[in-house]
C-alpha cells in the first residue's frame, strides 16, 4: 500500500477559520470606510449631511442588490455579465406594459428570473464559458431594447413607484429596507441552508458537490436565476429614483458589481462569498462617487477610481488565491 502525501495548500480551511477571515475583512472594510468619511467630513461638512448620507443609502441599493447576485455568481464559479443589460430591459419592458407598481415588480422579477434561467441553461447544459454566455445575452437584450424603443428613453413612472424608490419609512429609506429583508434571507440561504452548503461546495469542487447526491447543473442554473432576479430589482429601483427610463439604465453596473463582490470577499475561482462583505464594499464604492461630487471633483475622476477599484479587485483576489 502506497502512501500518499498531503499538499497543505489542497486542504480546505475548515467553517470556523472561514468565518474568521470573513470578520478580518469586514473589519478591514469597515476601517477603510471609516477613513474616507472621515477625510472628506474633514474636506467637505456637507458630506456628513443625513440629506447625503440618505443619498448615499439610496444610489447604494440598486448596486447592492447586483452585488449580491452577482456573488452568488461567482460562488459557483461564474460570472454575469448581463447585469446591467438585465437592469435595462427590464425597466423599460415592465414598465411600458401597466402603469401598475405591484405588477411592474412581478413581471420585472419574472423577466430578470427568465433571462437568468437562459445564461443558467448556456451555462450548465450547454457549456458555454460564463463569460461568453452572459456577455451574448447583455448584446442580444441591448439589440430588444433599442428595437423596442426606437432607442427613446420612456416616460413618467407611477408616484407609488417613485416612493419605494426615493420615500422613507420613520426616516429610513424604503430601497434600504427591502435591500436589507433580501440580504438577511440570501444570508441565511447560505449560512443556514443544504442550498447554501452546495452552492459553497460546488464552487470548492463541482466532482465533490456531484458526489453527494448535489443536482449541479441546476445549482449553477439557479445561481443565475437569483443574479437575473437581483438585477431586474436593481433596476426598477434606479428608474424610480432617478425618474426617467432609459435605456442605458445600469450601464457599469457589471464592473461595478465585480469589482464589489470580490473586494468584499467573493473568489473568482468559486466557493466563496459573504453578504455582509460584498454590500459594505458597494457601500464604499458609492461613498468614492459621492465623494467626487460633493468635492466638485472632475466627474472623469469616477472612471479613474472605478478603474483602480478593478485593479484592486485583481489584487486582492490574486492575494486570495494563493492563501
Amino acid at each position: 500500500m502506497t502512501a500518499t502525501a498531503i499538499n497543505p495548500t489542497n486542504v480546505k480551511p475548515n467553517r470556523a477559520t472561514v468565518r474568521a477571515t470573513q470578520r478580518r475583512e469586514l473589519l478591514i472594510l469597515l476601517g477603510f470606510l471609516a477613513v474616507i468619511w472621515a477625510v472628506t467630513t474633514a474636506l467637505s461638512p456637507r458630506f456628513l449631511t443625513p440629506a447625503n448620507l440618505k443619498d448615499i443609502l439610496i444610489q447604494a441599493a440598486p448596486l447592492g442588490f447586483v452585488v449580491i447576485g452577482q456573488m452568488i455568481v461567482i460562488i459557483v464559479r461564474g460570472l454575469d455579465l448581463s447585469v446591467a443589460s438585465i437592469m435595462a430591459t427590464v425597466a423599460v419592458l415592465s414598465t411600458s406594459l401597466i402603469d401598475s407598481t405591484p405588477v411592474i415588480f412581478v413581471v420585472g422579477l419574472l423577466l430578470g428570473g427568465f433571462i437568468g434561467a437562459i445564461n443558467g441553461y448556456l451555462v450548465a447544459y450547454r457549456k458555454v464559458t460564463p463569460f461568453l454566455a452572459t456577455l451574448a445575452t447583455m448584446i442580444v437584450l441591448q439589440g430588444i431594447r433599442f428595437a423596442y424603443t426606437k432607442g427613446a428613453p420612456g416616460g413618467t413612472l407611477p408616484e407609488t413607484f417613485r416612493w419605494l424608490a426615493t420615500g422613507d419609512i420613520l426616516g429610513i429609506p424604503v430601497a434600504l429596507i427591502a435591500l436589507a429583508i433580501v440580504a438577511v434571507g440570501i444570508h441565511w440561504v447560505l449560512e443556514r441552508t443544504v442550498f447554501g452548503r452546495r452552492l459553497k461546495l460546488y464552487g470548492d469542487s463541482p466532482d465533490a458537490a456531484y458526489m453527494t447526491g448535489a443536482p449541479t447543473k441546476l445549482l449553477v442554473v439557479v445561481a443565475f436565476v437569483i443574479s437575473g432576479v437581483m438585477a431586474a430589482i436593481a433596476g426598477l429601483f434606479l428608474v424610480g429614483y432617478v425618474g426617467i427610463v432609459d435605456n442605458w439604465t445600469g450601464r457599469g453596473y457589471e464592473l461595478d458589481s465585480i469589482a464589489a463582490a470580490v473586494i468584499g470577499g467573493a473568489v473568482l475561482s468559486g466557493g466563496k462569498g459573504s453578504v455582509p462583505g460584498v454590500l459594505l464594499a458597494a457601500l464604499i464604492l458609492v461613498s468614492l462617487f459621492n465623494i467626487v461630487v460633493i468635492l466638485g471633483l472632475s466627474i472623469e475622476l469616477q472612471l479613474v477610481i472605478k478603474g483602480a477599484l478593478i485593479i484592486l479587485a485583481a489584487a486582492v483576489y490574486m492575494k486570495r488565491s494563493q492563501s
